[in-house]
């Protein structure tokens, strides 16, 4: 990965072969030959020893000279990644505030552009309901003007019906009287006359009482339909008239509402759509900002990356 670095190879084991024993002890020839071969192979002898402690002495030294190589490399290594790891983290900062700072611009941006549009909208419907109010006091106290005068007409006309028909009644009960007062008058003097008359006069009496009753209750029954006919025309034509202005005036009242239910939908209409198209550009921008960020972010790890991998391999190669 971006921040790993190949061990260094383990330093060499040198296993150093034992000295050959010392040669069996001549056997003393008091020659000269011998005695120089003697000295040659003894002088040789130290000669491989020295050669080969020193041997052992420059492998040690290596050995050690590479060890400290690697652990100052590994060092250099470490100091180099930290600084990497230092400087993307600063920026990795520098881009969080940065980011952080341009959200809450745009959260305190579209919430400034929320309220804005809530107190708008808030200042509009006060002024539709108010104005509704106003229509509907103005509405109600006509209906009511009307109201109280279609109730005092229909008060009127029934007063004049009900006074015709008593006129009437009253007169039919006095042409009644008459009639029958006339009728009495009549049959006593025809009793009074006819007292010899034969039971003949009388039934001829008694139907002509009959019919004379009969006519006055016909004329009595015919002027009270004619006053109960008059009182319910009167009463029918009020109650018409006052329907139809009843239906007039509610009429004109939902009307009214309708106009000002349908001004007040435009109005709410028009700011929840502006509303919806500044959240949407504020989301937009948002989005914008992000996916930038985040490409950097990605372009900055595949740079790091490369280059740890670069570094890893010329160490490995040197």
């Amino acid at each position: 990965m971006g921040g790993s670095r190949p061990s260094p190879p383990p330093p060499p084991t040198i296993v150093y072969s034992p000295a050959p024993p010392p040669p069996a002890p001549p056997t003393s020839v008091p020659t000269q030959s011998v005695t120089t071969q003697t000295a040659l192979n003894e002088t040789s002898g130290k000669q491989t020893r020295l050669n080969m402690e020193l041997g052992a002495q420059l492998d040690r030294t290596n050995a050690e000279f590479f060890a400290g190589q690697d652990i100052r490399r590994s060092q250099s290594a470490s100091a180099e990644q930290r600084l990497t790891q230092k400087a993307a983290g600063d920026i990795e900062t520098g881009l969080t505030r940065v980011r952080g700072q341009e959200e809450r611009s745009g959260i305190a941006a579209t919430g400034a552009e929320y309220r804005a549009g809530l107190a708008t909208a808030g200042q509009e419907e006060r002024r539709t309901i108010g104005t509704t109010g106003t229509e509907t006091r103005a509405t109600e106290r006509v209906r009511g003007a009307e109201q109280r005068l279609g109730i005092a007409a229909t008060g009127t006309e029934q007063r004049r019906g009900i006074a015709a028909s008593g006129v009437e009644q009253r007169a039919g009960i006095r042409e009644t009287g008459s009639q029958t007062r006339l009728s009495e008058a009549e049959r006593g003097r025809q009793q009074r006359l006819g007292i010899s008359a034969t039971g003949v006069e009388q039934r001829a009496g008694i139907r002509e009482t009959g019919a004379e009753t009969r006519l006055s209750e016909a004329e009595r029954g015919r002027q009270q339909r004619l006053g109960i006919a008059a009182t319910g025309v009167e009463q029918r034509a009020g109650i018409r008239e006052t329907g139809g202005q009843q239906r007039l005036t509610q009429g004109q009242l939902l009307s009214g509402q309708e106009r000002q239910i349908g001004l007040r939908g435009q109005e709410e209409r028009r700011t929840v759509a502006a509303t919806g198209t500044e959240q949407r550009a504020g989301i937009r921008e948002t989005g914008s900002e992000q996916r930038f960020t985040a490409l950097q972010q990605e372009m900055f790890r595949r740079y790091k990356e490369n280059r740890d991998f670069e570094q890893a391999q010329s160490q490995y190669r040197s």
